[in-house]
């Protein structure tokens, strides 16, 4: 078996569990690939039992037979995790070194355990959707995709911006706001959750396009079938404005025309028997717990 371990920002404070995945992965005789940066962070740190080799990125996928992807972080090392993956439909198991833990679910307890589950065969895949953005004007490169969610926002402290939507080429609205989501059902348990979105389950097949500080209070978030397309059109006292992808950023201008529709491939997460969405749910945002005590 080869596996390749994919990682953001290495911490002291997490040096003992970080040498605990890599001793669980040499014990069994797994082949261990690093992707270059992080190794380049951990390799004078960490004491390896055996070789680690180095992977590069995206293009290392048909070099090397990877079966699973490891990431060490939070959830934004798993969406760092997706542009380096992409298409090649390697299933990535999230070890949470991080906070919250939507997406890297694992707990860093369990770490042994999990490697176990794997190797026995004792999980089930996880099949995230992705959006797609399409631009007049070039923006992001190859990976003009996102597992959480695309928006356009105001810039610093300008005015508010006007984003004219349409829907299959239907006008929907003009939102005069700070900006707007469109979320996947995977990250409708983030940005668009604290502007007021629902929370979508990971398979429902929606988008949900929120509104950022909506200057008008009769506008709310709409769930649509992720089969539409959404269009955009932006207007304001500036010409910039910000676009991102899931954590990544590009400054755009009125001349950008955008659409965002479901993009042809998705992303595969490792799920252990106990952790279902519900319980993410239960734990995460302490759904079902009464703290006044």
């Amino acid at each position: 078996m080869q596996v390749v371990i994919i990682g953001r920002v290495f911490k002291e404070k997490d040096i003992a569990f970080v040498k605990e995945v890599f001793d669980e992965l040499h014990g069994n005789n797994i082949t261990t690939f690093v992707y270059t940066p992080y190794l380049e962070q951990i390799q004078n740190r960490i004491k390896f039992k055996n070789v680690v080799h180095d992977f590069e990125g995206f293009s290392d996928f048909k070099k090397h037979n990877i079966e699973f992807a490891i990431t060490l972080g939070g959830d934004g090392t798993i969406l760092q995790a997706v542009t380096i993956i992409r298409d090649t439909n390697v299933p990535i198991l999230g070890i949470n070194l991080g906070r919250m833990g939507f997406l890297a679910n694992i707990e860093k307890t369990k770490i042994k355990s999990a490697i176990q589950n794997i190797l026995k065969g004792r999980y089930s895949v996880d099949e995230r959707s992705l959006l797609y953005l399409e631009s007049n004007l070039p923006l992001f490169g190859e990976t003009n995709f996102a597992i959480n969610d695309f928006t356009i926002l105001k810039r610093d402290t300008s005015s508010m911006i006007t984003i004219h939507t349409y829907i299959n080429g239907a006008f929907l609205n003009s939102y005069w706001a700070d900006g707007i989501i469109v979320s996947t059902p995977t990250g409708s348990t983030g940005y668009s959750l604290s502007c007021g979105g629902p929370i979508i389950f990971p398979n429902s097949g929606n988008f949900v396009l929120t509104p950022v500080a909506p200057h008008n209070l009769n506008v709310r978030p709409i769930v649509l079938n992720d089969n539409t397309i959404i269009s955009f059109e932006i207007e304001g006292r500036t010409n910039n404005f910000l676009c991102t992808l899931d954590s990544r950023f590009e400054t755009i201008t009125k001349d950008h025309q955008l659409a965002v529709r479901k993009n042809n491939f998705g992303v595969k997460l490792i799920k252990l028997e106990e952790n279902t969405f519900m319980r993410t749910l239960n734990e995460k945002l302490t759904w079902g717990k009464d703290t006044r005590n």
